[in-house]
């Protein structure tokens, strides 16, 4: 007998120009027992992607901007859901069965938790990702009822959130686009009173795409960190970040590209830097040394 629908949680992809990729995440979706509405937000695929999710899903709601969106486009999406939570996907990752349903417990049991981060697991090796170490031993202080190890930010891809939390601190922002996104929108939660955590039990499966601009992400996410930075963390903090990024990156056209992109949006980034208050930066300065010796932010590539 068919399980009824979890209709607690609804699923957010975005995607572009990776029409069978995408497809192989949708039926994936499609299988889970929660059943959860999916909707797919299509960045103007070249490929035939809009096409194809409407012969293969019609169930699925698919939305078409017309134009790259980047990470904004989950903001699109999240305007259509209507359920309590949202768990984001690349067209490279998706839910393990019965881990949007634990997500969903746990966000229902901690009214003061925006969001749960799942262990990422790597295809086709099945091999954790080194991430998950991270999060798993993150150095962040939180609260006794934290029902795991408190985070100073997420990778969308594995995370369920709040609608409500998320909503009320704008989403993702169009200025950082993609790359690096998250960590601002997890600081805005943050200063909101909100908190993230890491669960065990929740997996999401990452079958990282061949068709990717590795040199290109490097740039924008380097960029970002450089403009999270100045728009966030008190001035002795900016300059010691930005000073180890200088001294650390690679030293080649890419850094030098990210590193003048960041300088060119210094009068916005100056206008709208709002820098957190102390409780907000405590959490933030403990996440220092694990910066520094992350593999996730080596910008490379």
């Amino acid at each position: 007998m068919k399980r009824a629908p979890d209709a607690r949680v609804t699923v957010v992809v975005i995607t572009r120009d990776r029409r069978d990729e995408l497809l192989r995440t949708l039926g994936l979706l499609a299988r889970l027992p929660e059943r959860p509405p999916v909707i797919v937000v299509d960045n103007a695929s070249r490929d035939g992607t809009a096409a194809a999710v409407r012969a293969a899903h019609p169930e699925m709601t698919l939305l078409t901007p017309g134009r790259n969106t980047g990470a904004v486009g989950r903001n699109l999406a999240v305007r259509q859901v209507t359920t309590e939570y949202v768990a984001f996907c690349d067209d490279d990752s998706w839910w393990e069965p019965g881990s949007l349903s634990a997500a969903a417990r746990v966000l229902d049991a901690h009214p003061a938790l925006a969001g749960v981060v799942a262990r990422i697991v790597v295809e086709p090796d099945g091999t954790e990702d080194p991430v998950v170490a991270e999060l798993r031993d993150s150095p962040v202080p939180g609260p006794d009822w934290l029902p795991g190890p408190a985070l100073g930010s997420f990778l969308a891809a594995a995370t369920c959130l709040r609608v409500t939390a998320f909503r009320a601190a704008g989403g993702f922002s169009p200025r950082l686009w993609l790359g690096g996104e998250e960590e601002l929108l997890a600081t805005d939660l943050a200063v909101a009173g909100w908190w993230l955590t890491y669960r065990e039990e929740l997996t999401v499966h990452h079958a990282p795409s061949p068709a990717r601009d590795a040199t290109g992400r490097r740039v924008q996410g380097l960029r970002n960190t450089l403009w999270y930075t100045w728009l966030r963390r008190p001035l002795p903090a900016a300059v010691r970040r930005t000073w180890h990024l200088a001294r650390t990156v690679p030293r080649d056209a890419a850094s030098a590209r990210a590193f003048g992109h960041a300088l060119a949006g210094l009068p916005w980034v100056l206008a709208e830097r709002r820098p957190v208050p102390p409780r907000v930066e405590h959490r933030l300065a403990a996440l220092e040394e694990a910066q520094r010796t992350s593999t996730a932010r080596r910008y490379v590539g």
